[in-house]
């Protein structure tokens, strides 16, 4: 066989395994039904050959795997997967998505490598709830696979490129909007309390309140647990129930927006007369639910297409400006929010 350090091709892979190459690939795309003696042995082999695929076909042929390292995906998730793939119709690039249920490369981060670089990935970029471990950067590296982590919920180190959005500034620009309006008891619902979005968004939420005097009240800072919509009624629900109850809410994702304004419902309020509501991220189900939301809007095209061309530019050895770029947000002002009545205006 090919010395080690010369190109090894699938099909000797399969010869001196003494299997069809149907059965390697089968093997390298995770398939069951293969015996565990013949899995073994083929990735004894790949091991022994260091087999990481044909780069010139690559090079003809470039794909970019865009991971989820989520089991549930959201909204947000798909217009981060429009974001890729529109991005790579640009850059003649085809995207293939996948997630942990489909393929989680903690199991064996090896054999998950091997199998995108047979597979002829050019590149990975992740969107994931922490930052990879080191035996999976490890692999990836090992097959000459760069990495770029999309909107990380864990703050990378430098050593990992990272794609982001002004997840701070977008916090305070929401809490401003509503400090503007009068409202000064204002509620905070983020999603997964530990990410780095999140935490970012309520530091926002805390700044804008301290810079204009206003009390934050521990009572109304809720953390869901997600970022969707289900979570949002059931957390909205007990924010609301605080006596005195909030005038306000920023809540840090759309989804999450969307089930405050159920809640309300439930108990009988009216958005925006007796509850403003502020969301983040303007997905489409900002301008489709009633009413229409006031919301953060997060660069989700522009963090997309920075991403694949960070990809393709770390695949062909170039250089990059920064290991970690953050794209502006801004206030997208709608019908969910409008100004706290005087108390001479109040209805009895």
């Amino acid at each position: 066989m090919a010395a080690a350090s010369s190109r090894v091709t699938l099909a000797q892979i399969a010869e001196h395994a003494g299997v069809s190459v149907a059965t390697v690939s089968k093997v390298i795309n995770g398939r069951p039904d293969v015996a565990q003696q013949t899995r073994d042995l083929v990735l004894d082999l790949m091991r022994q050959y260091n087999y990481g695929g044909n780069r010139d076909d690559l090079r003809a042929h470039p794909t970019v795997e865009l991971f989820f390292g989520f089991e549930r995906l959201s909204i947000y998730h798909t217009e981060i997967i429009q974001s890729v793939v529109d991005a790579g119709a640009r850059e003649g690039v085809a995207v293939v998505v996948s997630r942990r249920l489909d393929h989680d490369p903690a199991a064996d981060p090896a054999a998950w490598a091997r199998g995108l670089a047979a597979a002829g990935r050019r590149a990975v970029i992740t969107v994931t709830a922490n930052t990879l471990s080191g035996p999976i950067l490890e692999a990836l590296n090992r097959v000459r696979l760069p990495v770029v982590l999309l909107d990380p919920e864990a703050l990378p180190d430098g050593s990992i490129v990272s794609v982001g959005a002004t997840n701070f500034a977008g916090g305070h620009a929401a809490v401003t909007h509503l400090l503007s309006l009068g409202h000064r008891r204002i509620a905070f619902l983020g999603g997964t309390e530990h990410a780095w979005s999140n935490q970012a968004r309520l530091h926002g939420f805390r700044s804008a309140m301290e810079a204009a005097g206003a009390p934050v009240a521990g009572e109304l800072i809720c953390h869901a647990g997600t970022f969707h919509a289900a979570e949002g009624v059931e957390h909205g629900g007990r924010l609301l129930a605080v006596d005195p109850a909030p005038t306000a809410v920023f809540a840090a994702s759309d989804e999450l927006a969307a089930g405050v304004i159920e809640a309300a419902r439930l108990r009988g309020l009216r958005v925006p007369d007796d509850l403003s509501v502020v969301g983040f991220d303007n997905t489409p189900l900002a301008q489709v639910i009633s009413p229409p939301l006031t919301t953060i809007h997060g660069p989700v095209p522009e963090m997309g297409t920075v991403a694949l061309r960070t990809a393709l530019r770390l695949a062909a050895a170039e250089d990059i400006d920064s290991h970690h770029v953050e794209l502006a947000t801004r206030l997208v002002v709608r019908d969910s929010t409008r100004a706290l009545p005087a108390p001479s205006d109040a209805t009895p």
